[in-house]
């Protein structure tokens, strides 16, 4: 069998079952025709969210100058003393399973999970599992995180601000859900600002405690020194031990001053806390809109469906095709296939 024949024996077989092919398509067509007309329209929140941090404040210096302007490379992570990058904590399980745990008063203090599992249970199409509904905060938690994580995303603008996208069917729950997520992401950061600052004066205390107890001593030796020692202007090895002593003393009495203001320092930064981030562009209406197009489905599908009906119709031929190139190279010879056309 030579090229030249398949071709003609592919042609032959599709024009003798055109009006099949034709139909095969028009059924694939009307199918992806109704079933993006079944899709619900995607209603999808942004907002545009700013840090308040120190680098960001003090944007005088030629770095934060840098990255605003988008002259370099965006900023991994918010904070430079809470280095946990936005993006990361944003998509992760923790915060999607804290937002679905919490109540919106809009909709009679209803968790968000529930109202999730609710819409998915209405929307769900015939071949769909529905979810049971749980009262375990623990359940609603996992569960509510994985409805969650399709809706949810978040990158980072050129310039160092975050952008976050929440994406749901239902019209009502995109902004509310949008705030809530946005309120915990701040206050993960606002909790971990402070057990910071927490740590950091915890950790002043304790050193000047402990200067504290080595000063009491140094005291104790130099007045050990001091009674045990007798008049003898002449042996400097009396005199050595008591200059050493004091040495010490005034070493360790900088190094306490050093920590206290270190502590005052530490009292000031848990004092002054506040929100680390703030919304410039609120997740408010109008949202952006998409579905899918329901023509341009219905022209896909026609396609396929043709093509998929005529490769049905001539794959025997191709198959022949193939065996008979098989064999010509193993056996040198060559089986007429006028038959099978």
């Amino acid at each position: 069998m030579t090229t030249s024949e398949l071709i003609r024996g592919i042609f032959k077989r599709i024009s003798r079952f055109k009006l099949i092919i034709l139909a095969v398509g028009l059924v694939v067509a009307l199918l992806l025709f109704f079933y993006a007309r079944s899709q619900q329209t995607v209603f999808t929140a942004k907002a545009t969210i700013f840090p308040l941090t120190s680098t960001m404040e003090n944007n005088l210096s030629s770095n934060a100058l840098t990255g605003l302007l988008g002259l370099g490379d965006a900023p991994k992570s918010f904070s430079s003393e809470a280095a946990i990058n936005i993006i990361e904590l944003s998509l992760s399980r923790f915060v999607r399973e804290s937002v679905a745990t919490t109540k919106l008063p809009q909709f009679n203090n209803a968790t968000i999970a529930s109202l999730l599992m609710d819409d998915y249970n209405k929307n769900k199409s015939y071949f769909s599992k529905p979810i049971e509904p749980t009262t375990d905060s623990i359940s609603l938690a996992v569960i509510g995180g994985e409805l969650l994580e399709p809706c949810i995303d978040a990158k980072m603008s050129k310039n160092g601000v975050f952008e976050l996208y929440f994406s749901n069917e239902n019209r009502s729950l995109v902004s509310p859900i949008s705030f809530v997520l946005i309120d915990k992401i701040s206050q993960f950061y606002i909790d971990l600002k402070i057990k910071k600052a927490k740590a950091d004066y915890n950790f002043t205390v304790k050193k000047i405690d402990s200067l504290d107890a080595i000063i009491k001593g140094v005291d104790k030796r130099a007045i050990q020194l001091q009674n045990t020692t007798f008049f003898a202007p002449d042996k400097l090895e009396y005199d050595i031990p008591r200059e050493r002593v004091n040495n010490d003393k005034q070493r360790y009495v900088r190094q306490r001053d050093i920590s206290l203001n270190n502590q005052e320092e530490a009292i000031w930064r848990l004092q002054k806390l506040t929100p680390i981030i703030s919304v410039l562009d609120k997740p408010t209406e109008p949202f952006a809109m998409s579905k899918p197009s329901a023509l341009i489905y219905g022209i896909a599908g026609g396609i396929i469906g043709c093509i998929l009906a005529s490769i049905l119709l001539i794959i025997n031929l191709l198959f022949r095709y193939a065996k008979s190139e098989i064999h010509k190279s193993l056996f040198g010879d060559e089986k007429p296939l006028a038959s099978t056309l």
